[in-house]
């Protein structure tokens, strides 16, 4: 029998996609004139609604984009849209990712004392502008990166690269020949993990010259031009697979294929990423043709996909984890009985077979499985009369009141309300402050929150992406310049910033890893974190789709090889 509810609410997702489509033509007549997107647009009839044949459609929270410039990006949804629109010197070989491989670098070397890098740059290559891809622009990309010194400018500035010296550290001795140099004799794995890294991502250094801003200079800031990074924002000069065509904050992203892209050209015209929280809205959207994929659906609406003739889900663990972070500029937070009960008032079984059944594990240490020094323990389960003790003893038997910043999308919310309960239970008031994945995350990063709840996705595969972001924090002053989590939360850790150095330089891989092991056991017993899950992505998509696949990581996430049968 047919369900009016259904069809109430498919006809609404047709008309939303329809008006903002709509508005997205006025903006950008030249790509949507073509019969696809006509198509598109036209799909309201009471026959199954069918995307353009053509054009992947995507139903995705993209709510957390703040910048599409890769100097300045540090965001799950950006990595994704970066991974995909900007090449790299060298790129997480995705059979083997204990490995890299070439992208835009043909070969590399490293000299006899291990801390000069010399790349060999592929011939022939483009933009997507048209212009030559030269060692001259990687080298810009390098300097603008690191002198605009936004969030993900330290993955490059550890190799003791600074605005004084990244002209000679990172430089262009001919065309085709790039050389970037270390401080320290790293292992080579590490140094070219880092470099597989969003922040290292080759831009167009013509095109962004064309649109530099003039600045004044300033004790934050002592350069006199932006680097193009106003334009960049919403403005794209890369030579990916796809080209960025279009953003639009918590509306949509739009991607053209690159017919200049130096590889395999991608197999669709145009990727669209539709902005959608809700699980339910997806699944909806995505059984009535309105959409190709889901990427945000929750146990319930994954069960009811699975029993779609038309349909199919797909799978993948990421390097990523859930965690509650408690800021130690709070004296109730900082005290280390209450840090410690509150890892006691996660139902984490409760959790597991919820709200996070078939998107994720329990997992608590901040290594996520499949990373070398990995630690599978986890000893904190939902204990109310542990977590009372631990309060009284901190001298706060009678509770106190506290406020949680949560991104309005699923699973956090419902993480966040879990969380709320068995706080209260503990006599603990918690306030739950939504927003936004801009809004959260810009008070997250100025230490402006008590409590935030999030997820933390690798920047590269190495131990020491999440090492150091967890248990490193070299200057804790809100002038700090390394922004890690453990900064973010105001966590001064002297004795474990100098570990996580220690680990980062120790060339045997057993000792290495045992010395990963040690720090997330302290950090298990004195952290400010609770590290709750490591996420499983998940997506629906329909069964016309071919190549669908998720990365072990958001910027793996890649699109060119999808086709529509």
């Amino acid at each position: 029998m047919p369900n009016p509810e259904l069809g109430t609410q498919v006809n609404k997702n047709r008309e939303q996609l329809k008006m903002m489509m709509e508005k997205f033509a006025l903006r950008s007549r030249v790509l949507l004139a073509g019969a696809a997107m006509s198509a598109l647009l036209l799909a309201g009839a009471p026959a199954l609604a069918v995307t353009p044949a053509d054009t992947l459609v995507e139903g995705f929270a993209i709510d957390d984009i703040i910048s599409m410039d890769p100097g300045e990006a540090f965001e799950l949804s950006t990595a994704e849209v970066t991974g995909n629109t900007y090449d790299l010197l060298v790129r997480l070989d995705l059979s083997d990712t204990s490995k890299v491989k070439g992208d835009l670098a043909e070969s590399w070397t490293v000299s006899d004392d291990g801390l000069t890098y010399t790349f060999k740059l592929k011939p022939g290559l483009k933009f997507a502008s048209g212009n030559p891809i030269t060692a001259a622009d990687v080298a810009y990309s390098f300097e603008r990166a690191i002198k605009l010194d936004k969030s993900p400018a330290f993955i490059i500035g550890q190799f003791g690269i600074t605005g004084d010296n990244v002209t000679e550290r990172a430089k262009a001795v001919d065309d085709t020949t790039f050389q970037f140099t270390v401080d320290k004799t790293y292992a080579p794995s590490f140094v070219l993990n880092c470099l597989s890294a969003t922040v290292a991502s080759v831009v167009d250094a013509k095109l962004v010259k064309e649109h530099v801003a003039a600045v004044t200079p300033s004790a934050d800031y002592k350069y006199d031009n932006d680097f193009g990074n106003a334009w960049l924002k919403t403005g794209y000069a890369g030579s990916g697979a796809f080209k960025l065509r279009e953003w639009r904050a918590n509306e949509v992203v739009v991607m053209e294929r690159n017919d200049n892209y130096h590889g395999e050209k991608a197999r669709l015209a145009r990727v669209i990423y539709r902005n959608m929280k809700e699980s339910s809205g997806q699944r909806l959207a995505l059984e009535a043709g309105d959409i190709d994929v889901a990427r945000n659906l929750e146990p319930n609406d994954l069960d009811a996909i699975a029993k779609n003739a038309d349909l199919t889900t797909t799978s993948a663990p990421k390097g990523t984890v859930f965690y509650i972070s408690l800021n130690q500029k709070n004296p109730n937070l900082a005290k280390p009985e209450v840090r410690q009960a509150f890892k006691y008032l996660v139902d984490y079984d409760a959790l597991s077979s919820t709200i996070l059944k078939g998107i994720g594990e329990i997992h608590q240490t901040f290594l996520p499985k499949g990373v070398l020094g990995e630690l599978d323990e986890n000893p904190f389960k939902f204990d109310l009369a542990k977590a009372k003790e631990l309060l009284a003893k901190a001298g706060l038997a009678d509770g106190f009141s506290v406020t949680m910043d949560v991104r309005n999308t699923q699973p956090v919310t419902g993480m966040a309300e879990s969380f709320q309960q068995t706080l209260g239970q503990a006599g603990v008031k918690l306030e739950i402050i939504p927003g936004d994945g801009k809004q959260t995350l810009t008070k997250y990063r100025a230490r402006n929150h008590d409590i935030y709840i999030g997820q933390w996705g690798q920047d590269y595969f190495d131990p020491n992406s999440n090492a150091q972001t967890f248990a490193s924090n070299p200057d804790n002053s809100d002038e700090g310049k390394t922004k890690t989590l453990a900064w973010r939360n105001a966590w001064d850790i002297p004795e474990l910033t100098k570990q996580t150095e220690a680990a980062l330089l120790e060339k045997d891989p057993a000792k290495r890893a045992a010395m990963y092991q040690d720090l997330q056991r302290k950090i298990l017993e004195t952290s400010p974190f609770i590290i709750v899950h490591q996420q499983l992505e998940v997506a629906g998509l329909r069964k016309n789709l071919k190549g669908f696949a998720l990365g072990p990581s958001f910027d793996t996430n890649f699109v060119g090889q999808i086709s529509k049968e």
